[in-house]
């Protein structure tokens, strides 16, 4: 009923997201590999919960 009072987490998450990309990033460019998968299996995680709220509010 008080859906509207509700605030949409996805701009939240997708800004999240970027930052983390750009971290990444910077990571990859060090050279630390191991770091730089475990930071983009985060992302990926982060993605699917995304996607999730996009295909639930359709």
């Amino acid at each position: 009923m008080f859906s509207f009072f509700k605030s949409n987490p996805l701009p939240k998450l997708e800004k999240r997201r970027l930052k983390m990309l750009e971290e990444a990033m910077h990571i990859q460019r060090s050279g630390d590999l191991k770091k730089y998968a475990f930071h983009m299996e985060s992302i990926d995680k982060l993605e699917k919960e995304i996607e999730a709220l996009r295909l639930a509010k359709h």
